[in-house]
């Protein structure tokens, strides 16, 4: 579970749960710590913000912390609107340690797909049931290589249970922090799957870096350093490499309503969160919004 880019999925949960006890906290994950808690590779990792040295200064937990905060509250928002407005079928690509099933106020009849790999899934499911976690929703596990087909475990996720995936009903994807890490080819087949599985009312939601080959003196800025020094995880290292595909532009072409953010439009929306900064290691970051409009 603590390999590579599974790793990351502690980083995000550890940067939850100091979020989660800041007093003007953009998001709340009461599962996040014990994810954390449950991970030996992650001893000694802030769960509070009294924990964290330099307090919002600090590069790594203060403010890449922030933004995972930010970013948790902005799609946390995205998808409850989606499911809102019709789409009862959620789809969590790349899950990782994602409590929304759990957490979220999801309307009656809201199903939760979560789809990663089998290691990452059983942790989760491990630490889940010690604390006694319930869904809100109905949630639906999926094992699965997002670097190679998985359409079939989704449209098998039922279980002859009346719950599996419907092609034909309005869906809520969700992408975090996913598609950095694929490879150009494994992220075009995941685009052309989704907008083939989506029907009219159907959204997508997904993070991208608009520039890959990022200059070294971001490389070697604040952030990644301290990611990288203090709990061994080399993002850059991990970042998939080369000339990324225009997903957004090809869902605007196939009849997507496609929306293109800055993380910073939200943090001046939410009057908090992480601002500009020299050699920015979030300055290329994207959040993409995407509505199926089959009309």
């Amino acid at each position: 579970m603590t390999a590579g880019v599974g790793r990351t999925a502690l980083l995000v949960a550890a940067a939850r749960a100091v979020e989660t006890h800041r007093p003007d906290a953009l998001a709340r994950d009461p599962f996040a710590a014990a994810f954390v808690r449950a991970a030996p590779d992650a001893v000694g990792w802030p769960l509070h913000p009294d924990e964290v040295p330099g307090g919002a200064s600090d590069p790594l937990w203060g403010r890449l912390g922030r933004y995972f905060g930010l970013r948790t509250r902005v799609l946390d928002d995205h998808l409850l609107a989606s499911a809102r407005a019709g789409a009862r079928q959620v789809v969590l690509l790349g899950a990782g340690l994602d409590s929304r099933a759990f957490r979220l106020d999801w309307p009656a009849g809201t199903v939760v797909h979560e789809i990663d790999s089998a290691d990452v899934l059983a942790f989760k499911q491990s630490v889940l049931d010690d604390t006694g976690a319930e869904p809100v929703a109905e949630r639906r596990p999926c094992a699965a290589d997002l670097r190679h087909d998985w359409t079939e475990a989704l449209l098998g996720s039922g279980g002859g249970s009346g719950s599996g995936f419907d092609p034909a009903a309005p869906t809520a994807w969700l992408a975090e922090g996913l598609l950095l890490y694929l490879p150009a080819e494994a992220e075009r087949r995941l685009i052309d799957d989704v907008d083939r599985l989506s029907a009219a009312g159907s959204t997508l939601a997904y993070e991208i870096k608009e520039v890959t080959a990022e200059s070294p003196r971001v490389r070697g800025g604040p952030v990644y350093t301290s990611a990288r020094e203090r709990t061994g995880i080399d993002l850059p290292g991990l970042f998939a490499a080369g000339p990324r595909p225009d997903s957004a532009g090809t869902l605007a072409g196939r009849g997507w309503r496609v929306a293109v953010h800055r993380p910073y439009d939200f943090t001046a929306l939410h009057g908090r969160g992480p601002r500009p900064e020299p050699d920015d290691a979030l300055a290329a970051n994207r959040w993409i919004f995407a509505t199926a409009d089959r009309s």
